[in-house]
């Protein structure tokens, strides 16, 4: 993790162990008045939309979005885009996954991320976010209703509820930040409502405040020892706090700093291929959304970013529209999933990327990707806003090698294949090395296990994290890398040799080697897949150099879908099949079939058929 992030850490420890983080965040704050409701309606800082008239005839509303809104109102809430739970609508601090009641008493950072009587505390942070107004907001203009009375009233709740740097809600400075983006939504979209009234305004900028002031207090946490998402979501509230309250004394410091640190975020965490550091294809549409709000809300108040913060966003979007099966829209499960849809602005399922892709791909080249657009445009307010900067996305048949990230692309008509062979330069999220991710006509015949939970019994977090979960070999049952915390992995597995080439007889075949197993020895592991369209098969020949024959069985482990078939073509194998698991978002569980064929050998080969 490097010199930077350890002398860091052990600072801020100490900071917290002696109280000075209690006292730099204090839970006791002068009440301070700004600007008056008037004052703000009549001189309201750019933002994507007016009010909400101006997003008249732009929402599509599905057949479930009306019974969405309903249920919400009711008291139910979609967690992490999976299942829906009845909360009560004034319960901020409630775990409802293990009923376990957080203090509003107790200062953030007395209070821990992970413990077991706990559970997982983003079942707490969920609902906080405040995302489920966003259904809310597009009933209201699909069924001509308005919510706005009931929207902040359920801000109020959660003033009320949460007081300065108390509580579980200010544990995480990212949630704060997504907080303070969908009141920013509320607050223009129901600009022009009665019951906007001044008390309640006043009561609202003066929390957003605080919370934007906590987070720049805490940023460096994020700069430097957690260095993803988090510090692009955070740097972002800063430079959206200093546009659109510039009232605020510190808002032209927030604005600069904020675009600086943004810019600088995006240019480290994007690699130069447009793969992204944190080996998540969830995580890496979480920063596509905030490039496009980024972009957005820059264009509103021409303030533009370098050309090459522009030109990684491209490259990641390229990335990303070359690992998306087309016809159902999603992406393989790879890395971690914490469920997460920062801006969820139309009907379509989570695990579908394109409504996000289409946004970024609109706003950087002024063209269609898909054959139809998505709502999520006129959120983001970018009619009128998009730039040809870039010509528009073109998908072509063929390999693509993503060498940084160490993502292996093969596609051809309705087929798309996915290796994963990579050599780490930060810390990788899961022990994948040379999965294979399989996708036909629209399904994943091959897939990933998921994520599941990050706070859960520890063999579930073994098995998602683990290598087990994944398309690729095992040695007994030792992941390919050690495990030293809970998002820390020691002895990072590393790709060797990685590579595309075409037969005579139009075969594809992809060659890749990782060093990994370093708790058993000097391993190595090759793989070698044989890509047949005509016949629409996959011949995976796998082999491990530095093992003992016998001293350790080899594991060649598949997670397959009722649409492919195996075949084994080594006689000195075995077969095993298992109830295993699969979870399609965060904090969903569902038994799944495991396939492994095992061998007391150094090579297993098997040929697997999809249709």
């Amino acid at each position: 993790m490097g010199i930077r992030y350890i002398g860091f850490r052990l600072l801020y420890e100490i900071q917290i162990k002696t109280g000075l983080v209690k006292r730099r965040f204090p839970t006791s704050v002068p009440h301070r008045k700004w600007i008056t409701l008037s004052q703000w309606r009549d001189k309201t800082p750019s933002f994507f939309f007016e009010s909400r008239t101006s997003l008249q005839s732009k929402v599509t509303a599905g057949s479930g979005l009306r019974e969405s809104a309903l249920r919400i109102k009711a008291g139910e809430i979609q967690f992490f885009k999976g299942a829906w739970i009845r909360i009560a609508l004034d319960e901020w601090l409630l775990n409802p996954s293990n009923r376990y009641q957080y203090s509003n008493k107790k200062h953030w950072s007395e209070i821990p991320d992970f413990d077991e009587s706990m559970g997982d505390i983003k079942y707490v942070w969920e609902k906080s976010r405040f995302s489920f107004l966003h259904p809310i907001l597009r009933s209201d203009i699909a069924f001509d209703e308005d919510s706005s009375d009931w929207v902040f009233s359920q801000i109020e709740s959660w003033i009320a509820h949460n007081p300065v740097n108390l509580g579980p809600n200010y544990r995480c400075s990212q949630e704060i930040s997504l907080r303070v983006f969908n009141w920013i939504l509320a607050l223009y979209f129901y600009k022009d409502s009665v019951h906007l009234t001044e008390p309640r305004f006043e009561k609202i900028i003066h929390s957003i405040y605080w919370q934007v002031k906590h987070v720049r207090a805490n940023i460096h946490f994020s700069r430097i020892a957690v260095r993803n998402n988090h510090a692009i979501t955070e740097t972002l509230c800063l430079y959206t706090a200093g546009l659109l309250f510039p009232f605020f004394q510190e808002s032209n410091q927030w604005k600069k700093e904020g675009k600086k640190w943004l810019e600088e975020e995006i240019l480290y965490q994007i690699y130069e291929d447009g793969s992204y550091l944190q080996f998540s294809f969830n995580y890496q549409r979480v920063v596509v959304q905030l490039l496009t709000w980024a972009f957005a809300i820059s264009e509103y108040h021409d303030d533009q970013f370098s050309e090459q913060v522009y030109q990684s966003a491209n490259r990641t979007l390229h990335l990303l529209a070359t690992c998306q099966d087309r016809i159902s829209g999603q992406l393989p499960n790879y890395g971690a999933n914490d469920g997460s849809l920062f801006f969820n602005w139309n009907d379509e399922s989570f695990r579908n990327f394109s409504p996000a892709l289409d946004a970024l791909h609109y706003y950087l080249t002024g063209r269609n990707f898909y054959s139809n657009s998505f709502e999520d445009r006129a959120w983001f307010g970018l009619e009128g806003k998009s730039k040809t900067r870039y010509p528009g996305l073109t998908i072509e048949d063929g390999c693509y090698s993503f060498t940084s990230g160490g993502l292996y692309v093969f596609r051809r008509e309705k087929l798309l294949a996915m290796v994963v062979c990579a050599s780490y330069k930060d810390r990788p999220s899961q022990a994948d090395n040379l999965h294979l991710d399989v996708w036909y006509d629209g399904k994943n015949v091959l897939r990933d296990g998921g994520s599941y939970l990050y706070n859960t019994e520890k063999t579930i977090v073994k098995y998602f994290f683990g290598t087990e979960s994944h398309n690729t070999v095992m040695l007994g049952d030792s992941d390919q890398m050690q495990k030293a915390s809970r998002f820390i992995w020691l002895n990072w597995s590393k790709a060797l040799t990685a590579g595309w080439s075409e037969t005579r007889d139009g075969v594809i075949e992809f060659n890749g080697a990782v060093e990994a197993f370093d708790s058993i020895g000097n391993v190595i592991h090759y793989r070698k897949l044989e890509i047949d369209c005509a016949k629409k098969q996959v011949v995976v020949k796998d082999s491990i150099e530095g093992k003992a024959p016998g001293d350790t069985i080899m594991r060649q482990v598949w997670h397959p879908t009722q649409e492919i078939k195996f075949s084994l073509t080594d006689p000195g194998c075995s077969l095993k099949q298992s109830q295993r698991y699969y979870s399609n978002t965060y904090g969903e569980i569902e038994e799944a079939l495991q396939i492994e064929f095992f061998t007391a050998a150094r090579t297993i080969s098997t040929v697997l058929e999809y249709s």
